[in-house]
């Protein structure tokens, strides 16, 4: 199972996430559930450090992603983080047993 961690701030603003696990919906390689959740994570990655240009957080090995954003920068990535979290919670809606999400004020 895919398990995603939002970490947000007291009052609901999204600092990054944290993901780990594999879906376990096909063979390595051949999982659409893993691509779908690794190509948006990637993106946004991407997009927040490379475009955006905000010096994050961000680490990467097999099977894990975690990436988190200074406090000054969350006007700047904001709308991002939203659009993952809304894409990811969109498949943990088609794929409930593979994938979960949950949320950590920090």
């Amino acid at each position: 199972m895919i398990q995603v961690i939002f970490l947000q701030q007291p009052n609901g603003e999204l600092l990054g996430f944290q993901m780990t696990g594999h879906s376990g919906l096909a063979e390595e390689g051949y999982d659409i559930l893993c691509a779908a959740v690794s190509s948006a994570a990637y993106l946004v990655a991407n997009a927040i450090t490379d475009v955006v240009q905000v010096k994050a957080d961000l680490s990467v090995s097999e099977g894990d992603m975690s990436l988190r954003i200074p406090e000054k920068a969350v006007f700047l990535c904001r709308t991002l983080l939203q659009g993952l979290r809304l894409h990811l919670m969109g498949l943990q809606e088609q794929y409930p047993d593979n994938i979960r999400i949950n949320f950590t004020e920090v």
